[in-house]
């Protein structure tokens, strides 16, 4: 049991690795595809940028 420990902890962080990984892969993905949809809406209407409103209320340009 004891030579089968560190095999067992190596194959625990590599897949800790792995899930964190694919998450984060997952969220850029998301955050990839918002742009292009945004970038899409924005050429069709002939728009130079997309603006949203921040919390004092006024308008601006939103960053990427």
């Amino acid at each position: 049991m004891v030579d089968l420990m560190p095999q067992l902890i190596l194959l625990g962080l590599v897949g800790a690795a792995a899930f964190l990984g694919f998450k984060q892969l997952k969220q850029e993905a998301l955050r990839v595809s918002e742009r292009n949809r945004r970038n899409e809406a924005e050429t069709r209407t002939g728009a130079q940028g997309t603006l949203v409103r921040g919390d004092d209320g006024i308008y601006r340009i939103k960053k990427d």
